[in-house]
C-alpha cells in the first residue's frame, strides 16, 4: 500500500501520540520503533518512525532523522511531518530546529511551519507564546524539567538560535480569517525570506485551518494535533478511503504491569493515584548504582499474575536534581532506563502481556528491551495516547506509551479498563 504521509517523531511516546490521532480517521497507521533495517514493504498509508533523539547530540539527531526520511521516501511518501513535544522540549542548540532544517534541505522545502499546539490537552499558542493550560510555558512545571527546562515561552525566540534561516510568525488574527488568509501570510513571509514560521492556534478549529492551508507543504512540523486533520483532508480529496483500514485488536494474554519513569507533575499524580490500590515498588537510582536491578526483579517475580504491579522511578523535580548531583544527569537517567527495560522483559517472561509505560525515555527503553520494532495502532485511551499491539519474542502484547504530561490522574487504571473493552 502506498504511504501518503511519512512522519518522524523525536521520542516514542510522541510517536504514539501522533499515530493515535492519525488513527482516529480509521485509516491504517503503522508505527516503527527506530528506522527499519529492511526495505519498505507492507507499508500503511501513514507511517510513523519513532526515534529517541529529543535530548541526543544535535549531529546524532539530524543523522537519525535523515536516515528515517530516506526510508519513508522509499515507502513512497512525498509529504513529511516532523513531530516534537507539544511543550517544545528543546535546548538552545536543538534538536527541533536543526532537524527541521536538515529535512527541509533534503526534500527541497523552502519554508515550513512550527505548531506544537494541542488545545485538547491544554497546549495553545497565542502571538507566538506557548501556554500550558492557563500558564505560560515558562511558568508551568516545564520550567523545572530535568533534561529540557523551558525558561522562555516565546517560540520564535526559542527557535531562532536553533536555525540558520529567518523565523517569523503567523498570528491568530491571521489564522482566524481562514486557510486562504494563512496561505497568503505564508507567501508574504516566504517573499521576505522567512523559512521558519511559528503559527498560532488556540482551538481545534484553528488546527483544521492550518492543516488545510499547509497540506501541500512538503514538510510540516509540530505537535501531533496539527496533523490530526490531514487524514480527513485526504479522504475528502479522494486520495484515501476509510476502507483502507479497519483495526482489529489481537487477543493478548492477561497479566499487566505499569512502568513509570517520567518526572512530570501529571505522572507524579498518576503514580500516587495508582499506588493507592496496587502493589508498587520505587526504584532508587542510588541503589541501582550500587546494587543493580536484582531486588526489583525479585519483587516483581513475587507478584501474582492477577495483580497489576507498578514499578516507578517517578519523583519530584527536587528529588531528581538531588540524584543528578550525585550521579550526574546522564548516568542517573541511564540507570533508570536500563532497569525499567530489564523489568519489562522480566514481566513478559513471567507471562505478563499488557504494558503501561509512562515517560518518553522510559517508553524508549521498554520498547527496545522488548524487541518491539513495529506497532499497530489501536484506539485511544486519552487524547494522543492509544493502545498499540506488537510482537515480543513471538508473543502478542498490548502496550501504551504515555507522554509524561498526558492523561488524567486515573490514567493507569483507565488504560487497563479500556483494554478490556476492545
Amino acid at each position: 500500500m502506498t504511504t501518503h504521509l511519512g512522519a518522524i517523531a523525536d521520542d516514542f511516546t510522541g510517536a504514539t501520540d501522533l499515530a493515535g490521532l492519525l488513527a482516529r480517521s480509521g485509516v491504517a497507521v503503522s508505527l516503527r520503533i527506530g528506522v527499519p533495517h529492511e526495505s519498505p514493504r507492507e507499508t500503511a498509508p501513514f507511517e510513523v518512525i519513532a526515534l529517541k533523539s529529543r535530548t541526543a547530540p544535535v549531529g546524532e539527531a539530524v543523522s537519525g532523522a535523515l536516515e528515517a526520511l530516506a526510508w519513508l521516501k522509499g515507502a513512497g511518501a512525498e509529504r513529511f511531518f516532523w513531530k516534537y513535544c507539544s511543550t517544545f522540549d528543546s535546548t538552545s542548540e536543538g534538536n527541533i530546529g536543526p532537524v527541521a532544517e536538515a529535512i527541509m534541505g533534503a526534500v527541497g522545502a523552502e519554508q515550513t511551519i512550527y505548531c506544537p499546539a494541542f488545545p485538547e490537552n491544554g497546549r495553545s499558542i497565542y502571538m507566538g507564546n506557548l501556554f500550558v493550560g492557563q500558564q505560560l510555558l515558562a511558568e508551568s512545571s516545564m520550567k523545572d524539567h530535568p533534561l529540557t527546562p523551558m525558561r522562555d515561552s516565546n517560540l520564535c525566540r526559542l527557535l531562532a538560535p536553533q536555525v540558520k534561516g529567518a523565523v517569523g510568525l503567523a498570528d491568530h488574527l491571521t489564522v482566524a480569517r481562514g486557510a486562504e488568509a494563512l496561505r497568503t501570510r505564508l507567501a508574504e513571509l516566504a517573499g521576505e525570506g522567512v523559512a521558519h514560521v511559528v503559527v498560532d492556534a488556540v482551538a481545534d478549529a484553528d488546527l483544521r485551518v492550518i492543516a488545510e492551508a499547509c497540506r501541500d507543504m512538503t514538510l510540516m512540523t509540530g505537535g501531533s494535533a496539527v496533523a490530526m486533520a490531514l487524514p480527513e483532508l485526504l479522504i475528502e480529496a479522494g486520495v484515501l478511503s476509510r476502507s483502507d483500514a479497519a483495526f482489529h485488536a489481537p487477543e493478548v494474554g492477561a497479566g499487566a504491569v505499569v512502568l513509570s519513569g517520567s518526572a512530570s507533575a501529571m505522572t507524579n499524580a498518576q503514580v500516587a493515584a495508582f499506588k493507592a490500590g496496587h502493589p508498587s515498588y520505587r526504584l532508587d537510582p542510588l541503589v541501582l548504582a550500587d546494587e543493580g536491578v536484582g531486588a526489583a526483579r525479585a519483587w516483581l517475580e513475587d507478584q501474582p499474575l492477577d495483580a497489576t504491579p507498578m514499578i516507578y522511578a517517578t519523583a519530584t523535580p527536587d528529588e531528581v536534581r538531588a540524584v543528578q548531583e550525585k550521579l550526574g544527569r546522564a548516568r542517573a537517567g541511564e540507570l533508570v532506563e536500563a532497569a525499567l527495560g530489564a523489568l519489562a522483559v522480566a514481566a513478559r517472561d513471567a507471562g505478563r502481556r499488557r504494558f503501561v509505560s509512562a515517560g518518553g525515555e522510559t517508553s524508549g527503553a521498554v520498547t527496545q528491551a522488548l524487541g518491539v520494532s513495529r506497532l499497530d495502532v489501536g484506539p485511544e485511551i486519552a487524547p494522543g495516547v492509544p493502545w498499540c499491539f506488537a510482537k515480543s519474542e513471538g508473543v502478542d502484547i498490548a502496550i501504551t506509551l504515555k507522554s509524561g504530561n498526558f492523561g488524567a490522574e486515573g490514567f493507569f487504571e483507565t488504560a487497563l479498563e479500556r483494554l478490556e473493552q476492545l
